[in-house]
Protein backbone atom coordinates (compact mmCIF):
# COMPACT_ATOMS: atom_id res chain seq x y z
CA UNK A 1 0.00 0.00 0.00
CA UNK A 2 0.96 3.62 -0.49
CA UNK A 3 1.47 5.52 2.75
CA UNK A 4 -1.41 7.94 3.27
CA UNK A 5 -1.24 10.81 5.76
CA UNK A 6 -4.01 13.07 7.03
CA UNK A 7 -2.89 16.58 6.12
CA UNK A 8 -4.25 19.18 8.55
CA UNK A 9 -3.80 21.83 5.85
CA UNK A 10 -6.09 20.17 3.29
CA UNK A 11 -8.21 18.35 5.91
CA UNK A 12 -8.00 15.03 4.10
CA UNK A 13 -5.80 11.97 3.71
CA UNK A 14 -3.23 12.23 0.95
CA UNK A 15 -0.70 9.89 -0.62
CA UNK A 16 2.69 10.70 0.83
CA UNK A 17 5.30 11.78 -1.70
CA UNK A 18 8.55 13.24 -0.31
CA UNK A 19 10.16 16.29 -1.86
CA UNK A 20 13.30 14.28 -2.56
CA UNK A 21 13.04 10.62 -3.49
CA UNK A 22 14.02 8.35 -0.60
CA UNK A 23 14.41 11.18 1.93
CA UNK A 24 12.11 12.90 4.43
CA UNK A 25 12.65 16.18 6.28
CA UNK A 26 10.53 16.32 9.45
CA UNK A 27 10.28 19.12 12.01
CA UNK A 28 8.53 18.79 15.37
CA UNK A 29 7.77 21.68 17.73
CA UNK A 30 9.65 21.00 20.96
CA UNK A 31 9.36 21.98 24.60
CA UNK A 32 9.65 25.28 26.43
CA UNK A 33 12.04 24.30 29.19
CA UNK A 34 10.71 25.82 32.41
CA UNK A 35 9.13 22.75 34.08
CA UNK A 36 8.93 18.95 33.97
CA UNK A 37 7.23 17.35 30.99
CA UNK A 38 3.63 16.22 31.46
CA UNK A 39 1.39 13.57 29.94
CA UNK A 40 0.55 15.87 27.02
CA UNK A 41 4.23 16.01 26.11
CA UNK A 42 4.42 12.22 26.41
CA UNK A 43 1.49 11.86 24.02
CA UNK A 44 3.04 14.17 21.43
CA UNK A 45 6.59 12.86 21.46
CA UNK A 46 5.62 9.18 21.60
CA UNK A 47 3.42 9.80 18.55
CA UNK A 48 6.09 11.59 16.52
CA UNK A 49 8.70 9.03 17.56
CA UNK A 50 6.36 6.31 16.23
CA UNK A 51 5.87 8.21 12.97
CA UNK A 52 9.59 8.70 12.59
CA UNK A 53 10.38 5.03 13.30
CA UNK A 54 7.89 3.83 10.71
CA UNK A 55 8.97 6.37 8.08
CA UNK A 56 12.53 5.15 8.62
CA UNK A 57 11.56 1.73 7.21
CA UNK A 58 10.89 3.45 3.88
CA UNK A 59 13.02 6.58 3.81
CA UNK A 60 16.11 8.28 5.15
CA UNK A 61 14.57 10.57 7.76
CA UNK A 62 16.10 13.76 9.14
CA UNK A 63 14.21 14.64 12.31
CA UNK A 64 14.68 18.06 13.93
CA UNK A 65 13.00 19.20 17.15
CA UNK A 66 13.57 22.65 18.60
CA UNK A 67 14.03 23.76 22.18
CA UNK A 68 12.58 27.09 23.35
CA UNK A 69 15.04 28.30 25.98
CA UNK A 70 14.05 31.98 26.10
CA UNK A 71 10.47 32.80 27.06
CA UNK A 72 8.46 34.74 29.65
CA UNK A 73 7.69 31.54 31.57
CA UNK A 74 11.37 30.62 31.74
CA UNK A 75 12.35 34.12 32.85
CA UNK A 76 9.65 34.25 35.52
CA UNK A 77 10.50 30.80 36.90
CA UNK A 78 14.22 31.61 36.97
CA UNK A 79 13.49 34.84 38.83
CA UNK A 80 11.32 32.96 41.37
CA UNK A 81 14.15 30.54 42.07
CA UNK A 82 16.92 33.12 42.02
CA UNK A 83 18.90 31.44 39.24
CA UNK A 84 19.81 32.39 35.69
CA UNK A 85 17.64 31.64 32.71
CA UNK A 86 20.42 29.44 31.31
CA UNK A 87 20.72 27.41 34.53
CA UNK A 88 16.97 26.79 34.60
CA UNK A 89 16.91 25.80 30.94
CA UNK A 90 19.81 23.35 31.35
CA UNK A 91 18.10 21.74 34.35
CA UNK A 92 14.88 21.07 32.49
CA UNK A 93 16.60 20.06 29.25
CA UNK A 94 18.33 17.32 31.26
CA UNK A 95 14.99 16.38 32.83
CA UNK A 96 13.40 16.24 29.38
CA UNK A 97 16.16 13.97 28.07
CA UNK A 98 15.64 11.56 30.97
CA UNK A 99 11.84 11.49 30.57
CA UNK A 100 12.12 10.81 26.84
CA UNK A 101 14.70 8.07 27.38
CA UNK A 102 12.39 6.37 29.90
CA UNK A 103 9.65 6.35 27.26
CA UNK A 104 12.12 4.93 24.72
CA UNK A 105 11.86 7.97 22.47
CA UNK A 106 14.77 8.19 20.04
CA UNK A 107 16.82 11.40 20.23
CA UNK A 108 16.25 13.90 17.43
CA UNK A 109 18.98 14.31 14.83
CA UNK A 110 19.29 17.88 16.06
CA UNK A 111 17.86 20.00 18.88
CA UNK A 112 18.38 23.62 17.83
CA UNK A 113 17.86 26.13 20.64
CA UNK A 114 16.30 29.54 20.29
CA UNK A 115 19.23 31.23 22.04
CA UNK A 116 21.64 29.61 19.56
CA UNK A 117 19.58 30.72 16.53
CA UNK A 118 19.47 34.49 17.09
CA UNK A 119 21.34 35.39 13.88
CA UNK A 120 18.98 33.24 11.78
CA UNK A 121 15.99 34.82 13.55
CA UNK A 122 17.23 38.37 12.96
CA UNK A 123 17.96 37.59 9.30
CA UNK A 124 14.42 36.27 8.77
CA UNK A 125 12.84 39.28 10.50
CA UNK A 126 14.88 41.63 8.30
CA UNK A 127 13.64 39.81 5.18
CA UNK A 128 10.04 40.21 6.35
CA UNK A 129 10.56 43.87 7.18
CA UNK A 130 12.17 44.64 3.84
CA UNK A 131 9.32 42.97 1.95
CA UNK A 132 6.66 44.87 3.88
CA UNK A 133 5.33 42.02 6.02
CA UNK A 134 6.79 43.37 9.27
CA UNK A 135 7.15 46.79 10.89
CA UNK A 136 9.21 48.14 13.77
CA UNK A 137 7.78 50.29 16.55
CA UNK A 138 9.87 51.59 19.48
CA UNK A 139 12.25 48.63 19.50
CA UNK A 140 9.58 46.00 18.88
CA UNK A 141 8.91 44.33 15.53
CA UNK A 142 5.47 42.99 14.56
CA UNK A 143 4.20 40.80 11.74
CA UNK A 144 1.41 42.47 9.75
CA UNK A 145 -1.07 39.61 9.36
CA UNK A 146 -3.30 41.58 6.96
CA UNK A 147 -0.42 41.65 4.47
CA UNK A 148 -0.54 37.85 4.13
CA UNK A 149 -3.66 36.99 2.08
CA UNK A 150 -3.72 33.32 3.07
CA UNK A 151 -3.60 33.93 6.82
CA UNK A 152 -5.87 31.36 8.47
CA UNK A 153 -5.56 28.63 5.82
CA UNK A 154 -4.32 26.04 8.30
CA UNK A 155 -6.82 26.68 11.08
CA UNK A 156 -9.72 27.74 8.84
CA UNK A 157 -10.06 31.03 10.72
CA UNK A 158 -10.67 34.37 9.06
CA UNK A 159 -9.36 37.64 10.45
CA UNK A 160 -12.64 39.46 9.90
CA UNK A 161 -14.55 36.77 11.80
CA UNK A 162 -12.09 36.80 14.69
CA UNK A 163 -12.23 40.59 14.87
CA UNK A 164 -16.02 40.65 14.71
CA UNK A 165 -16.28 38.03 17.43
CA UNK A 166 -13.94 39.86 19.80
CA UNK A 167 -15.57 42.05 22.43
CA UNK A 168 -13.66 45.11 23.56
CA UNK A 169 -9.90 44.78 23.81
CA UNK A 170 -8.49 41.73 22.01
CA UNK A 171 -6.28 39.62 24.27
CA UNK A 172 -2.72 40.61 23.54
CA UNK A 173 -3.59 44.01 22.02
CA UNK A 174 -0.81 46.55 22.38
CA UNK A 175 -1.28 50.27 21.62
CA UNK A 176 1.60 50.39 19.13
CA UNK A 177 0.29 47.55 16.97
CA UNK A 178 -1.21 48.45 13.59
CA UNK A 179 -3.79 45.66 13.92
CA UNK A 180 -4.96 43.68 16.99
CA UNK A 181 -3.88 40.28 15.64
CA UNK A 182 -0.40 41.34 14.57
CA UNK A 183 2.14 39.39 16.60
CA UNK A 184 5.62 40.09 17.92
CA UNK A 185 8.69 38.97 15.99
CA UNK A 186 11.13 40.87 18.22
CA UNK A 187 10.58 42.25 21.71
CA UNK A 188 12.56 45.19 23.08
CA UNK A 189 14.61 44.47 26.18
CA UNK A 190 13.09 44.91 29.63
CA UNK A 191 15.19 45.80 32.70
CA UNK A 192 17.12 42.87 34.23
CA UNK A 193 16.30 40.48 31.36
CA UNK A 194 18.72 38.77 28.95
CA UNK A 195 18.92 40.45 25.57
CA UNK A 196 20.68 40.34 22.21
CA UNK A 197 21.75 43.16 19.95
CA UNK A 198 19.69 43.70 16.82
CA UNK A 199 19.02 46.36 14.15
CA UNK A 200 16.00 47.43 16.24
CA UNK A 201 17.87 47.67 19.51
CA UNK A 202 18.53 45.23 22.34
CA UNK A 203 15.85 42.61 22.78
CA UNK A 204 14.82 38.99 22.29
CA UNK A 205 12.81 37.02 19.74
CA UNK A 206 9.09 36.34 19.84
CA UNK A 207 7.95 32.73 20.14
CA UNK A 208 6.57 32.09 16.65
CA UNK A 209 9.60 33.35 14.71
CA UNK A 210 11.89 30.83 16.43
CA UNK A 211 10.49 27.79 14.63
CA UNK A 212 10.36 29.47 11.22
CA UNK A 213 14.02 30.43 11.55
CA UNK A 214 15.13 27.03 12.86
CA UNK A 215 13.27 25.11 10.15
CA UNK A 216 14.91 27.27 7.50
CA UNK A 217 18.42 27.12 8.96
CA UNK A 218 18.38 23.38 9.72
CA UNK A 219 16.20 21.87 6.98
CA UNK A 220 15.78 24.51 4.27
CA UNK A 221 12.96 26.67 2.94
CA UNK A 222 10.58 23.74 2.41
CA UNK A 223 10.13 20.49 4.32
CA UNK A 224 8.05 17.35 4.01
CA UNK A 225 6.35 17.14 7.42
CA UNK A 226 5.74 19.69 10.17
CA UNK A 227 4.03 18.32 13.26
CA UNK A 228 2.98 19.14 16.80
CA UNK A 229 0.06 19.08 19.19
CA UNK A 230 -3.43 20.18 18.14
CA UNK A 231 -3.10 23.18 20.47
CA UNK A 232 -0.28 24.53 18.26
CA UNK A 233 -2.37 24.66 15.10
CA UNK A 234 -3.50 28.18 15.98
CA UNK A 235 -1.86 30.55 16.45
CA UNK A 236 1.64 29.04 16.45
CA UNK A 237 1.63 27.00 13.26
CA UNK A 238 -0.59 29.52 11.49
CA UNK A 239 1.95 32.21 12.31
CA UNK A 240 4.84 30.02 11.19
CA UNK A 241 3.21 29.62 7.80
CA UNK A 242 2.66 33.37 7.49
CA UNK A 243 6.27 34.16 8.40
CA UNK A 244 8.01 31.48 6.36
CA UNK A 245 5.90 31.64 3.22
CA UNK A 246 6.04 35.44 3.09
CA UNK A 247 9.83 35.16 3.11
CA UNK A 248 10.33 32.20 0.75
CA UNK A 249 7.22 32.42 -1.48
CA UNK A 250 6.74 28.65 -1.29
CA UNK A 251 4.94 26.24 1.08
CA UNK A 252 6.68 25.75 4.42
CA UNK A 253 5.61 22.09 4.68
CA UNK A 254 3.84 19.71 2.31
CA UNK A 255 2.12 17.86 5.16
CA UNK A 256 0.95 19.25 8.49
CA UNK A 257 0.26 16.67 11.22
CA UNK A 258 -1.30 17.25 14.65
CA UNK A 259 -1.86 14.87 17.55
CA UNK A 260 -5.03 14.99 19.66
CA UNK A 261 -5.49 16.32 23.18
CA UNK A 262 -5.13 14.45 26.48
CA UNK A 263 -8.02 14.45 28.95
CA UNK A 264 -7.87 13.30 32.57
CA UNK A 265 -11.01 11.49 33.74
CA UNK A 266 -12.98 13.25 31.00
CA UNK A 267 -11.63 16.76 31.63
CA UNK A 268 -8.91 18.60 29.75
CA UNK A 269 -5.61 18.29 31.58
CA UNK A 270 -4.82 21.61 33.25
CA UNK A 271 -2.83 22.86 36.22
CA UNK A 272 -5.77 25.06 37.19
CA UNK A 273 -8.01 22.00 37.48
CA UNK A 274 -5.49 20.15 39.62
CA UNK A 275 -5.37 17.18 37.22
CA UNK A 276 -1.93 17.97 35.84
CA UNK A 277 0.46 15.01 35.97
CA UNK A 278 4.13 14.77 34.97
CA UNK A 279 5.81 11.93 33.12
CA UNK A 280 8.15 11.19 36.01
CA UNK A 281 5.31 11.08 38.52
CA UNK A 282 3.43 8.59 36.34
CA UNK A 283 6.57 6.53 35.84
CA UNK A 284 6.89 5.91 39.59
CA UNK A 285 3.56 4.05 39.51
CA UNK A 286 3.41 2.58 36.02
CA UNK A 287 5.90 0.96 33.67
CA UNK A 288 6.92 3.57 31.07
CA UNK A 289 6.21 0.98 28.37
CA UNK A 290 2.64 0.67 29.68
CA UNK A 291 2.34 4.47 29.37
CA UNK A 292 3.67 4.29 25.83
CA UNK A 293 1.24 1.49 24.98
CA UNK A 294 -1.65 3.48 26.46
CA UNK A 295 -0.80 6.34 24.09
CA UNK A 296 -0.42 4.13 21.02
CA UNK A 297 -3.65 2.23 21.60
CA UNK A 298 -5.57 5.24 20.26
CA UNK A 299 -5.19 6.79 16.82
CA UNK A 300 -2.83 9.73 17.11
CA UNK A 301 -5.38 12.31 15.89
CA UNK A 302 -8.04 11.32 18.41
CA UNK A 303 -8.22 12.70 21.97
CA UNK A 304 -7.32 10.22 24.69
CA UNK A 305 -8.80 10.02 28.17
CA UNK A 306 -6.39 9.06 30.92
CA UNK A 307 -8.19 7.13 33.65
CA UNK A 308 -7.00 4.65 36.24
CA UNK A 309 -9.02 1.96 34.47
CA UNK A 310 -7.42 2.80 31.10
CA UNK A 311 -3.82 2.80 32.37
CA UNK A 312 -4.40 -0.43 34.30
CA UNK A 313 -5.74 -2.03 31.12
CA UNK A 314 -2.66 -0.80 29.25
CA UNK A 315 -0.47 -2.24 32.02
CA UNK A 316 -2.07 -5.65 31.55
CA UNK A 317 -1.67 -5.32 27.80
CA UNK A 318 2.00 -4.48 28.22
CA UNK A 319 2.46 -7.52 30.46
CA UNK A 320 1.23 -9.73 27.62
CA UNK A 321 3.62 -8.14 25.13
CA UNK A 322 6.50 -8.14 27.62
CA UNK A 323 6.08 -11.85 28.37
CA UNK A 324 6.15 -12.55 24.64
CA UNK A 325 9.31 -10.49 24.14
CA UNK A 326 10.98 -12.17 27.12
CA UNK A 327 10.13 -15.62 25.83
CA UNK A 328 13.38 -16.09 23.93
CA UNK A 329 16.30 -17.93 25.48
CA UNK A 330 19.75 -18.23 23.95
CA UNK A 331 18.80 -21.12 21.68
CA UNK A 332 15.65 -19.41 20.39
CA UNK A 333 17.56 -16.18 19.75
CA UNK A 334 20.06 -18.11 17.64
CA UNK A 335 17.24 -19.61 15.60
CA UNK A 336 15.50 -16.24 15.32
CA UNK A 337 18.61 -14.65 13.80
CA UNK A 338 18.25 -17.00 10.82
CA UNK A 339 14.43 -16.97 10.66
CA UNK A 340 12.34 -15.05 8.15
CA UNK A 341 9.74 -12.55 9.34
CA UNK A 342 6.13 -13.70 9.11
CA UNK A 343 5.17 -11.84 5.92
CA UNK A 344 1.44 -12.12 6.53
CA UNK A 345 1.70 -10.49 9.95
CA UNK A 346 4.09 -7.81 8.72
CA UNK A 347 1.81 -6.99 5.79
CA UNK A 348 -1.20 -6.65 8.11
CA UNK A 349 0.80 -4.37 10.39
CA UNK A 350 2.05 -2.25 7.48
CA UNK A 351 -1.44 -1.93 6.02
CA UNK A 352 -2.63 -0.36 9.27
CA UNK A 353 0.38 1.93 9.55
CA UNK A 354 0.14 3.00 5.92
CA UNK A 355 -3.39 4.19 6.67
CA UNK A 356 -2.34 7.37 8.51
CA UNK A 357 -0.32 5.49 11.16
CA UNK A 358 -3.27 3.59 12.62
CA UNK A 359 -1.51 2.09 15.63
CA UNK A 360 -4.76 0.97 17.23
CA UNK A 361 -5.16 -1.62 14.44
CA UNK A 362 -1.44 -2.33 14.07
CA UNK A 363 -1.31 -3.30 17.75
CA UNK A 364 -3.87 -6.07 17.17
CA UNK A 365 -1.18 -7.85 15.13
CA UNK A 366 1.32 -7.35 17.95
CA UNK A 367 -1.07 -8.76 20.55
CA UNK A 368 -1.83 -11.76 18.37
CA UNK A 369 1.86 -12.64 18.21
CA UNK A 370 2.51 -11.88 21.87
CA UNK A 371 -0.41 -13.99 23.08
CA UNK A 372 0.87 -16.96 21.06
CA UNK A 373 4.26 -16.75 22.74
CA UNK A 374 2.74 -16.04 26.16
CA UNK A 375 0.52 -19.11 25.87
CA UNK A 376 3.41 -21.32 24.80
CA UNK A 377 5.56 -20.08 27.65
CA UNK A 378 2.91 -20.88 30.24
CA UNK A 379 2.49 -24.38 28.82
CA UNK A 380 6.25 -24.98 28.97
CA UNK A 381 6.62 -23.63 32.50
CA UNK A 382 3.71 -25.45 34.07
CA UNK A 383 3.80 -28.76 32.19
CA UNK A 384 7.37 -29.11 31.01
CA UNK A 385 6.08 -29.79 27.50
CA UNK A 386 8.68 -30.54 24.85
CA UNK A 387 9.08 -27.82 22.24
CA UNK A 388 8.07 -29.30 18.92
CA UNK A 389 7.83 -26.20 16.73
CA UNK A 390 10.94 -24.27 17.68
CA UNK A 391 11.49 -22.86 14.19
CA UNK A 392 7.93 -21.53 14.04
CA UNK A 393 8.24 -19.98 17.50
CA UNK A 394 11.53 -18.36 16.50
CA UNK A 395 9.76 -16.75 13.53
CA UNK A 396 6.90 -15.55 15.73
CA UNK A 397 9.33 -14.06 18.25
CA UNK A 398 11.43 -12.36 15.59
CA UNK A 399 8.32 -10.87 13.98
CA UNK A 400 7.05 -9.65 17.35
CA UNK A 401 10.42 -8.07 18.13
CA UNK A 402 10.54 -6.37 14.72
CA UNK A 403 7.05 -4.88 15.02
CA UNK A 404 7.39 -3.77 18.65
CA UNK A 405 10.68 -2.07 17.77
CA UNK A 406 8.79 -0.03 15.16
CA UNK A 407 6.40 1.06 17.90
CA UNK A 408 9.19 1.66 20.40
CA UNK A 409 7.95 -1.02 22.83
CA UNK A 410 10.99 -2.74 24.31
CA UNK A 411 11.81 -5.55 26.72
CA UNK A 412 15.01 -7.52 26.56
CA UNK A 413 14.79 -11.33 26.32
CA UNK A 414 15.83 -13.07 29.53
CA UNK A 415 18.27 -15.35 27.73
CA UNK A 416 20.45 -17.40 30.10
CA UNK A 417 19.27 -15.70 33.30
CA UNK A 418 15.65 -16.62 32.74
CA UNK A 419 13.53 -19.09 30.83
CA UNK A 420 15.05 -21.75 28.64
CA UNK A 421 13.55 -24.17 26.21
CA UNK A 422 13.23 -27.54 28.01
CA UNK A 423 15.56 -30.23 26.64
CA UNK A 424 13.29 -33.04 27.72
CA UNK A 425 9.75 -33.75 28.88
CA UNK A 426 8.97 -32.97 32.49
CA UNK A 427 11.80 -30.48 32.99
CA UNK A 428 10.72 -26.93 33.79
CA UNK A 429 12.20 -23.87 32.18
CA UNK A 430 13.34 -22.52 35.52
CA UNK A 431 12.89 -23.33 39.18
CA UNK A 432 9.82 -21.41 40.37
CA UNK A 433 10.24 -19.30 43.47
CA UNK A 434 7.87 -19.98 46.35
CA UNK A 435 5.27 -17.25 46.92
CA UNK A 436 6.62 -16.57 50.39
CA UNK A 437 10.12 -15.86 49.05
CA UNK A 438 8.72 -13.52 46.39
CA UNK A 439 6.65 -11.67 48.99
CA UNK A 440 9.74 -11.26 51.19
CA UNK A 441 11.74 -9.71 48.33
CA UNK A 442 8.82 -7.46 47.33
CA UNK A 443 8.48 -6.21 50.91
CA UNK A 444 12.21 -5.48 50.99
CA UNK A 445 11.85 -3.42 47.81
CA UNK A 446 8.84 -1.51 49.17
CA UNK A 447 10.89 -0.63 52.25
CA UNK A 448 13.85 0.42 50.08
CA UNK A 449 11.57 2.73 48.08
CA UNK A 450 10.04 4.15 51.28
CA UNK A 451 13.51 5.05 52.59
CA UNK A 452 14.57 6.32 49.14
CA UNK A 453 17.27 3.65 48.85
CA UNK A 454 16.88 3.64 45.07
CA UNK A 455 19.97 1.55 44.41
CA UNK A 456 18.67 -1.33 46.54
CA UNK A 457 15.16 -0.88 45.14
CA UNK A 458 16.45 -1.16 41.58
CA UNK A 459 18.59 -4.19 42.47
CA UNK A 460 15.62 -6.07 43.90
CA UNK A 461 13.41 -5.08 40.98
CA UNK A 462 15.98 -6.32 38.46
CA UNK A 463 16.53 -9.56 40.38
CA UNK A 464 12.80 -10.31 40.45
CA UNK A 465 12.46 -9.33 36.80
CA UNK A 466 15.22 -11.73 35.83
CA UNK A 467 13.19 -14.50 37.49
CA UNK A 468 10.16 -13.48 35.42
CA UNK A 469 8.31 -11.80 38.30
CA UNK A 470 6.45 -8.69 37.12
CA UNK A 471 6.03 -5.88 39.69
CA UNK A 472 3.13 -3.42 39.59
CA UNK A 473 3.66 -0.43 41.89
CA UNK A 474 0.47 1.06 43.30
CA UNK A 475 -0.26 4.76 43.97
CA UNK A 476 -0.55 4.06 47.73
CA UNK A 477 3.07 2.86 47.90
CA UNK A 478 2.33 -0.88 47.93
CA UNK A 479 3.35 -3.28 45.17
CA UNK A 480 1.51 -6.14 43.51
CA UNK A 481 3.28 -8.89 41.61
CA UNK A 482 2.53 -11.63 39.13
CA UNK A 483 4.52 -14.32 37.38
Amino acid sequence: MTLRIYNSLTRKKEDFTPLEAGKVKMYVCGVTVYDYCHLGHARAYVVWDMVRRYLSTKYEVRYVQNITDIDDKILNRAKERGITMQALAEEFIAAYDLDMANLNILPADEYPRATESISAIIELIQTLEQSGYAYAVSGDVYYAVQKFPNYGKLSGRKLEDMRAGASGRVDGDEPLKHYPFDFALWKSAKPDEPFWESPWGNGRPGWHIECSAMVRSRLGDRIDIHSGGADLQFPHHENEIAQSEAATHQPLANYWMHNGFVNIEGEKMSKSLGNFTTIRALSTHYDPMAIRLFILQSHYRQPIDFTEEAINAATKGWETIEIGLRFADKKLLELASEAQLDSEMVNRFNAAMDDDFNTSIALSVVFELAKKLSTERNVFVHTGKIVTEVDKLAQIWKTLKYLTDLLGLEAEPLQETGIQLPPSAGEKMFEDLKDGEINRMVEQRVEARRTKNWKESDRLRDELKAMNIILIDQPDGTTRWRR
